[in-house]
């Protein structure tokens, strides 16, 4: 009797042992199988646009050679709207990546560039030459770089989608894999990446800082939502003195560095904080030079 349980219990031992290892492994394939999903999820190329993104500024110029330029010609296409110079290391390091990108995606991309050199534009023409470039260049105007308001650093492009929208702006080097990922998702061709859409709050436009809640350098701790409020009406209507001709939320957002902006930023708040009435400043400076 004892030796018949002793045989059932190793029987059942044996057996409970065996479903142990049984689930054991299949919860180790089952965690093995979330953590890849996992990781490739974590390791998906991440693109984003602009939410309801503005139309781009009207441009009808001639370039380099004389034949016009005309936004309105490149209706159904993406645009890349490149602003550089001559004298830019950036800038020269960029023009073979984008004539890969106009190589690869042919007649469904178009490439403007628009230089900011102060050499004649024979000059310039010189150096495309040199450069095989064959997309058009003009040479920028107050007026163009008004219009697009916000060229901080050189180069700094402005991707446009097929219905003529600006939605997304790079400024300095960007890589070329992240161009293609944007460019293929505008032109609804398969691509691995997640497409994120961002509200413009001055990244692409400077004029929309204005509509910031938060701005870089910039701490509203302490602050009521009401003070808040106020505090970011009066970076929007006062002017940074270091002498971007910017209101102060829009030199926070285009030169995060700047110390005179984050500066006077601060006494802002300090003020709305204390409740003390701001000290008289001049009309800000600059908003006919970012108004589209």
């Amino acid at each position: 009797m004892f030796r018949r349980s002793t045989v059932r219990f190793v029987v059942l031992a044996v057996a409970g042992l065996g479903l142990l290892l049984v689930a054991r492994a299949f919860l180790s394939r089952t965690s093995l199988l979330a953590s890849a999903a996992t990781t490739q999820g974590a390791n998906q190329p991440v693109i984003r646009f602009v939410k309801n993104p503005e139309m781009a500024p009207a441009l009808q110029a001639t370039d380099l050679l004389g034949k016009p330029v005309n936004m309105d010609h490149w209706v159904g296409k993406v645009v890349l709207v490149n602003f550089w110079a001559t004298w830019c290391p950036p800038c020269r390091e960029e023009i073979p990546e984008l004539l890969e990108l106009k190589k690869e995606f042919k007649d469904r991309l178009e490439i403007v560039g628009i230089s900011e050199d102060d050499d004649p534009p024979a000059s310039v023409l010189k150096f495309a030459e040199r450069r095989e470039v064959t997309y058009p260049i003009v040479m920028a105007t107050q007026e163009m770089i008004d219009a697009y308001g916000g060229v901080p650093a050189l180069p700094t492009s402005f991707l446009i989608d097929t219905q003529g929208r600006v939605v997304q702006k790079h400024s300095g080097l960007y890589p070329i894999r992240a161009y293609e990922l944007e460019i293929r998702s505008l032109l609804g061709l398969p691509t691995d990446a997640r497409v994120e859409t961002f509200t413009d709050t001055g990244q692409v436009f400077l004029k929309n800082a204005a509509n910031a809640t938060e701005l870089p350098g910039v701490s509203f701790k302490g602050l009521t939502a009401e003070q808040k409020k106020q505090a970011l009406h009066r970076l929007n209507a006062e002017s940074c003195t270091c002498g971007c001709n910017l209101t102060l939320s829009q030199c926070r957002v285009n030169d995060t560095e700047c110390p005179v902006s984050g500066k006077l930023a601060a006494q802002v708040v300090k003020e709305v904080a204390s409740g003390a009435k701001p000290a008289q400043t001049p009309p800000p400076k600059g908003t006919s030079s970012i108004t589209q």
